[in-house]
């Protein structure tokens, strides 16, 4: 029998949500369906008057802004911001190829984290394809920089991120948090942690165009040294949490899972893409590997969510 790590997976049936964006403010439907082994994530924009563009596939040669979210132009006068807490959802339970389909320029903010499409792949559960499972590995160490911010990809001898954030602010100030990835650890470390912001830059903000949506009940809003929200922190590192969650979604735009150690100081969206790029850029800085070619954490059935349904794993993996 081969190990559950070498074979793709796709989602166990249909997704949906409505919401609205965190930037635009406009409401919107998404829906995320299966699909068919080797076709990664692809993505589908629908307009009012019935045009619809796609399915494209999402690669980071698409990207055309990182501030604050990420953005794909799907071509034809068409986009599609804040991709990446789908993104993560998918990427970090191990799900290989899905459809995403919206019909506004924004994927919905939901609560701030992944965690509704984390819980409604875990109701509908994962189909496991005859297909292997191929990797982007990482052959030699690439940096980018932006004065002391820095991300890094490099060799490393599984699936490793390591972030770390640090504001002048005594509620978040400096934070570490190192992931050895495996679905479950994704699902239970990561997946809730919530998007946030500062008080002192909602106005200007605002005006420029940008958290439009934003609110307590999908933000946590920092004020000086206080949290606005009523809530408590759903983790006491929240804040590092949520940028390592940006992070998975933001390294699935290179079309394949990333075997290799991903580091970050200070990084953000910006960050992300032009680290990926980087390494994208040379065919010395990786290669495309099979999965049951590398040993990998994610081996097992105890390696993913609790609860969570893998068919048909024990009838056709082997």
């Amino acid at each position: 029998m081969k190990r559950l790590s070498a074979r793709q997976c796709t989602l166990g049936g249909t997704i949906a949500f409505s919401g609205i964006g965190v930037h635009s403010a406009v409401p919107v439907n998404l829906r995320i369906d299966p699909a068919p082994a080797d076709s990664g994530y692809q993505i589908v924009r629908q307009f009012d008057d019935g045009r619809i563009v796609g399915p494209v596939p999402i690669h980071f040669s698409r990207i055309t802004r990182t501030t604050l979210c990420t953005t794909l132009d799907l071509g034809q006068s068409a986009s599609v911001a804040t991709v990446e807490h789908a993104l993560a959802a998918l990427s970090g339970l191990g799900i290989d190829n899905a459809l995403i389909s919206v019909d506004a320029e924004e994927c919905p903010i939901l609560d701030g984290s992944s965690k509704p499409y984390v819980d409604a792949i875990l109701a509908v559960g994962i189909d496991v394809q005859v297909a292997t499972r191929k990797y982007l590995k990482v052959n030699r160490q690439i940096m980018v920089r932006n004065n002391d911010a820095f991300a890094v990809l490099e060799p490393y001898n599984g699936r490793e991120l390591d972030l770390e954030i640090d504001f002048g602010n005594t509620v978040i100030g400096r934070q570490r948090m190192i992931l050895d990835w495996t679905p479950r650890r994704f699902s239970e470390d990561v997946s809730h942690a919530r998007t946030f912001g500062f008080a002192k830059d909602r106005k200007a903000l605002q005006q420029a165009g940008y958290a439009l949506g934003s609110s307590l009940e999908n933000s946590i809003l920092v004020e000086d040294d206080r949290i606005l929200n009523q809530a408590p922190l759903r983790y006491p590192d929240e804040f590092v949490r949520h940028k390592l969650l940006d992070a998975v979604g933001d390294l699935a735009l290179g079309g394949y899972p990333i075997y290799g150690r991903f580091r970050s100081y200070k990084g953000g969206h910006a960050l992300n893409a032009l680290v990926l790029k980087s390494l994208l850029a040379s065919e010395d800085n990786y290669e495309l590997v099979a999965a049951d070619r590398l040993p990998l954490a994610f081996d097992s059935l105890d390696e993913l969510p609790e609860g969570l349904e893998v068919r048909p794993y024990l009838r056709s993996v082997g």
